[in-house]
């Protein structure tokens, strides 16, 4: 395991990032399941290592497995295991990743993938210790810490059946949601110098010479749809194309077909907008929107502005906060406290909108009940 590798990841200094970081060193002793929840990139297979080698199975094994990888039959048989002749080309016994790291941990990716016969086996595992190889008829006994993560809304699946509810409710001992890039600001820099000094080590570079003004403000007003996978790529990219070791890195290459190399038209296959291109007034599908509705919009962003007086001293971050709990509690209301419903007119996902209800204590509220 790249236990040194893959922790040198895991840098930041903003308040989200630590407020996770601690709680994965809360959580890492016990032998209960984690759940893991994040965007893309954020980094769960990270945090999942680090409650491994935090824990007191440290010095055992440490196995992981993509659930979305495998087939309902080749998942079943790589998680517990076969018999010999449980199926064609099952010549011998297989050893499943629960057997191989029995006294250990088990890191299992994309579980919202994985079928209701492997769910129900996953089940019988947390609650018993025990599962039976394919094929076979005798229990096996493990004692495996499992952690699991996804990037999907699990609440909401076990609500439409698609995700058995029980299993759920024991996987989630302990549920830790990763913030996405755009809400750790405050590491972008610092993330982005990481990634560069590494690459220009690999290059064999002679030194870094830091990012320009320009290249700062690009690395800092981006959005990273692709969280911290895509800032490293963009960054060792950008260091790679720059390919000088004594000038500041300048061009922050946020689309990998941006080729210096050839003139700049191609055929777009898809439509990637940068997040600091807004969407022109022609991009937006025609709507025929009521004036009486306008006039109820702009008088509740009036309501949730807070009051500013200039010759009064004001603290710019206890007022963006004032905004924001305003603005949650006028959505919560109209969707008439139904979270998911309430997170897609927000343009947030479920969980984002969980951590900024828990940010500001909005969970504790008699209104949660109705949700």
């Amino acid at each position: 395991m790249r236990q040194s590798q893959q922790q040198d990841n895991l840098l930041g200094q903003s308040n989200s990032f630590l407020t996770v970081l601690e709680q994965v060193s809360q959580a890492a002793p016990l032998n209960k399941p984690v759940l893991i929840i994040g965007e893309r990139g954020t980094g769960k297979e990270l945090i999942a290592a680090r409650l491994h080698f935090l824990s007191q199975r440290w010095d055992q094994n440490y196995l992981t497995l993509n659930c979305a990888a495998l087939n309902e039959n080749l998942l079943e048989s790589e998680l517990f295991g076969h018999e010999a002749g449980a199926f064609t080309g099952a010549g011998k016994r297989h050893e499943g990743r629960f057997e191989r790291a029995n006294g250990g941990t088990l890191f299992l990716d994309e579980l919202a993938n994985t079928p209701s016969l492997v769910q129900e086996k996953l089940l019988r595992v947390i609650e018993y210790g025990e599962f039976e190889r394919v094929g076979g008829s005798r229990p096996v006994k493990v004692d495996v810490r499992l952690v699991c993560a996804t990037n999907e809304d699990l609440p909401t699946l076990a609500e439409q059946g698609e995700f058995r509810a029980d299993l759920l409710d024991r996987l989630a001992f302990d549920v830790i949601t990763l913030p996405p890039m755009r809400e750790r600001r405050d590491d972008i820099l610092m993330l982005a110098e990481h990634f560069a000094i590494n690459m220009a080590r690999e290059l064999e570079f002679e030194l870094f010479s830091g990012f320009s003004e320009k290249a700062k403000k690009v690395l800092l007003d981006y959005d990273w749809p692709g969280n911290v996978r895509e800032l490293k790529n963009v960054v060792e990219r950008s260091v790679y194309r720059t390919n000088n070791p004594y000038v500041p890195v300048h061009d922050i290459l946020l689309d990998p077909f941006q080729s210096p190399f050839r003139p700049q038209t191609r055929v777009k296959t898809h439509d990637r907008r940068s997040s600091l291109q807004p969407a022109s007034n022609s991009d937006q599908p025609a709507t025929h929107t009521n004036p009486a509705d306008i006039a109820r919009t702009e008088e509740a962003h009036s309501a949730a502005q807070p009051h500013f007086d200039p010759d009064q001293p004001h603290d710019f971050k206890s007022m963006s906060q004032h905004y924001e709990v305003s603005l949650l509690k006028q959505a919560l209301a109209a969707c008439q406290f139904n979270q998911k419903k309430t997170a897609e007119s927000l343009g947030l996902t479920y969980h984002q909108l969980r951590g900024y209800m828990k940010k500001y204590q909005l969970l504790d509220s008699q209104q949660q009940d109705a949700v």
